[in-house]
């Protein structure tokens, strides 16, 4: 059976590929559902066939002109995952020969940043793990925190905070990803060698998003990018992402970021300044009425001084 599986997902790849072409009347190009039915299907975690079987198979399959090609398997499978996950072209020469388990692995190893956050020099006692992980995206706001997009990175699992902002990639929420980033953690969570970047990154959408306001700022900021459904639904999905996972706060690749966010918030000084700014900034005619009162105020005083000092 695994054979046969082999086989039919190889077969798949070399027609999306047009390695080999379409029937006129193949059903694969008749019925539009087809093709994400399979690309979701292929990446479930009970569904994977070891990554070696694949190879073998198709070693065995290649018909001259393939050899001739010599385009690997990896290829060919990001080419087929390409078209649903809309990735730069350029990522099917880059992981043309990326080492994998199975083809869950492969994806989800092809989306690991390569960039590492660089250590800050400093002369400061090491900063201590927080407690907790992160607020929500209300609670942020009230300390002055926002929400960024931060464009033209390898992957949306890159988040940057600088100059009291929490920067992220544009991620797109819809029903292949709502398959592929369960049975990315479920995976991260089984196999214990791996990196836990979808699990870390996961959590961080957990803590962020509590209530249907959270999502909506974050599509108005453009970081979600919304097909899944109504805001309720892709809370409720990010929600469900974060449960009863096993999460190392101090080893995760965020451990920085949740720091920084954290001392950030806990300063009096930048809740005093967030605070200012909503109150008297938040429109036009409050800034007007604070920047009315401020000059009635500085009248008074020269009034005042002119009492007491007259000429």
């Amino acid at each position: 059976m695994m054979v046969l599986d082999g086989c039919f997902i190889l077969e798949l790849f070399r027609k999306v590929s047009h390695v080999v072409p379409f029937q006129q009347d193949d059903p694969l190009v008749n019925m539009a559902w087809v093709l994400p039915f399979f690309t979701r299907d292929f990446l479930r975690l009970e569904n994977q066939i070891p990554f070696f079987v694949l190879e073998a198979l198709y070693d065995l399959t290649r018909s001259d002109n393939e050899r001739e090609s010599n385009v690997s398997l990896q290829s060919l499978a990001f080419e087929f995952f390409t078209n649903t996950m809309d990735r730069p072209e350029q990522d099917l020469a880059r992981f043309k020969d990326l080492k994998a388990k199975h083809l869950l692995d492969l994806v989800r190893s092809s989306l690991i940043p390569d960039s590492k956050p660089q250590a800050k020099p400093t002369t400061k006692p090491e900063k201590k793990t927080p407690s907790n992980i992160i607020h929500s995206i209300s609670k942020l706001q009230q300390a002055g925190i926002k929400i960024r997009e931060l464009k033209d990175e390898e992957s949306f699992l890159v988040v940057r905070f600088r100059h009291g902002a929490i920067e992220m990639p544009r991620i797109i929420v819809d029903d292949f990803m709502g398959s592929f980033f369960p049975n990315c953690v479920a995976y991260e969570q089984c196999h214990a060698a791996c990196s836990k970047h979808f699990t870390t990154y996961a959590t961080l959408l957990d803590c962020l998003m509590n209530i249907n306001k959270d999502v909506g700022y974050l599509c108005e900021q453009k970081i979600i990018e919304n097909y899944f459904g109504t805001e309720s639904a892709v809370a409720g999905f990010v929600n469900s992402l974060g449960r009863d996972v096993a999460f190392d706060l101090e080893n995760c690749y965020l451990k920085e970021l949740f720091i920084e966010v954290n001392e950030y918030y806990d300063s009096s000084w930048h809740v005093t300044i967030a605070d200012l700014k909503n109150t008297y900034f938040r429109s036009p005619w409050s800034f007007i009425s604070a920047l009315a009162a401020l000059i009635l105020l500085i009248l008074s005083i020269v009034q005042t001084i002119f009492t007491v000092y007259p000429r």
